[in-house]
């Protein structure tokens, strides 16, 4: 039996980006898939009766997940964990990496001594994407911290820098901050590749060709899009408030699939 097939608990912790933003889950509103749970049930094929809980929740910031879901992960006593956190982060003014590196750091720390696997991810190269490209310094700042992290508590690493096929547009869902469902079944592929899975198919195959926008088009997808997404993502900083206040894990409890 492979290291992989001994995994009897799985605990994902993060925010949005774990918890499965906006990969909906057939016949459930408001509930959402996501790569974590496609990998859980790919683990699931290979160790039947796999235990998987699913604490990330959106919004949440380095020091949410670090205070709320890391002890709660460690309770669980898991054999393998994902963990990622810091993107809500870095789009904020302010975010200082290096201080956040830090608390990343002694929550990994926690988590290795549980014994469990632990798998932390990179951020994407920002310069890819249409409305990150001004966090690229302190995106790359961060993931820098990240491999040494890696490195210093024996990690696995999903580097998403340099996954250039997540540069695609239809990788990301309209609000153009999550991934969409095919994002998400690729990311999935990559995180099951990254742990030694076998797959078939290849998430950075290439894309079908997409007809080029005019520049109308474009101008007309941007005013939805800052009208529907940007400005109450604003209004909600401005007031203190985060999408995923008062909202509870979708998986709290490790349980079969």
């Amino acid at each position: 039996m492979d290291e992989l097939e001994q995994i009897g608990t799985y605990v994902a912790i993060g925010d949005s980006f774990t918890e499965g933003m906006n990969d909906p889950h057939p016949g459930e509103a408001d509930r959402f898939r996501g790569w974590a749970d496609r990998l859980a049930e790919r683990l699931a094929e290979r160790r039947p009766g796999l235990r998987y809980a699913n604490l990330a929740v959106r919004g949440k910031l380095v020091r949410q997940v670090v205070a709320e879901q890391v002890p709660r992960a460690v309770e669980l006593e898991p054999d393998l964990v994902t963990f990622c956190a810091g993107g809500n982060d870095m789009i904020r003014p302010g975010a200082d990496p290096d201080a956040l590196a830090v608390v990343f750091d002694d929550a990994v720390r926690r988590l290795r001594d549980t014994g469990a696997r632990v798998v932390i991810f990179t951020g994407f190269d920002t310069r890819g994407l249409r409305t990150a490209a001004r966090i690229r310094g302190k995106a790359a700042t961060y993931n820098m911290h990240l491999r040494a992290i890696a490195d210093r508590r024996t990690c696995t690493v999903v580097d998403l820098w340099p996954a250039t096929a997540f540069n695609d547009p239809r990788a990301w869902s309209e609000d153009r901050l999550h991934l969409s469902p095919e994002g998400h079944r690729r990311m999935e592929l990559r995180v099951a590749e990254t742990l030694g899975l076998p797959v078939t198919g290849s998430w950075h195959e290439p894309w079908p060709p997409l007809e080029p926008a005019d520049w109308l088009t474009m101008r007309r997808a941007d005013v939805h899009w800052a009208r529907t997404y940007l400005l109450p993502w604003i209004g909600r900083r401005a007031t203190g408030r985060s999408s995923g206040d008062g909202r509870e894990p979708k998986r709290p409890t490790p349980l079969p699939l």
